[in-house]
């Protein structure tokens, strides 16, 4: 398999990560006192606040950008672009979605806004190769 196919697997996993980390919390509390509710995980995500909510906001952010970026490397590699450049492209994505990630959680939204254009011109330029 190749770098750029596990960095479309690392991709999806990357949301699953995001959310956990605001789950994982408040585990030592209970679900009386804020504590995650896996029964009813929607109405416990709108009582969030601060960092918790923002993971949330990351982590259907990352969701939404996955399309555009596997679409990139299936058409890239079905069109047999040179792989390194498509390897490379691909942990591009994946790094810059990390620091996506990081500069959600600590609330910088210009940062932030500046890296997802990055991650969407990746994905773009996955298209050209």
């Amino acid at each position: 398999m190749s770098i750029a196919n596990w960095s479309v697997l690392a991709a999806c996993l990357l949301p699953v990560v995001t959310v956990a980390l605001a789950k994982s919390s408040g585990r030592k509390l209970s679900r009386r006192n804020g504590g995650y509710d896996n029964a009813q995980p929607r109405e416990w995500e709108s009582k969030l606040t601060g960092w918790q909510q923002r993971a949330i906001a990351a982590q259907n952010n990352g969701f939404e950008a996955l399309p555009l970026f596997i679409a990139g490397v299936l058409l890239a590699q079905q069109a047999h672009a040179n792989q390194t450049s498509v390897d490379g492209l691909a942990i591009a994505f994946v790094m810059l979605r990390c620091l996506y990630v990081a500069a959600y959680l600590s609330n910088r939204a210009t940062i932030r806004s500046l890296i997802w254009f990055g991650g969407l011109g990746v994905s773009i330029a996955l298209f050209f190769q």
